[in-house]
């Protein structure tokens, strides 16, 4: 979905590069895309975000981990961190979240699997979703479709 977008900069937590090694995933990025990792103490790449480089955060996909985390103003890692900025300075924000359903049937690396998220994981993805600025999508189509949307109101 990246390698659709003209300019893109990844952030990358720790966890984000362990699962993509374990799902054995490619991804076909644009040429000038940057990638961050999550590498230093302060999430130094957060910055970015106080001078208008970007006009849009895409967290995908977020875990009820970082869901939480983002709901009750934690920003302990990158991603975080960023979700943070991106609010601080009202930058849009598009989140992938994982846990938004009773009964979800969800890929893991030997297969697909069921799971069945607890009630505090939709409590928090409900509450994201309020935030201001702040869209939660349920789906990669959702997703699609959200970036589409974002696309039309930047560009007209």
């Amino acid at each position: 979905m990246a390698g659709g977008l003209d300019d893109v900069d990844l952030f990358v937590s720790k966890a984000a590069g362990e699962v993509v090694r374990m799902y054995r995933q490619e991804f076909k990025l644009p040429a000038n895309a940057r990638i961050f990792r999550d590498t230093t103490a302060s999430a130094a790449p957060v910055g970015l975000f106080y001078y208008g480089v970007y006009h849009t955060l895409i967290l995908a996909p977020a875990t009820s981990n970082t869901v939480a985390k983002c709901v009750f103003g934690i920003s302990d890692t990158l991603v975080t961190n960023v979700f943070a900025q991106a609010g601080k300075c009202r930058v849009p924000a598009i989140v992938f979240a994982c846990d938004t359903a009773p009964e979800l049937e969800t890929e893991a690396p030997k297969g697909m699997v069921k799971v069945y998220p607890r009630h505090i994981d939709l409590e928090n993805t409900v509450r994201l979703n309020a935030f201001e600025k702040t869209e939660v999508v349920e789906s990669l189509e959702g997703l699609e479709l959200a970036l589409a949307r974002r696309k039309r109101e930047l560009h007209g």
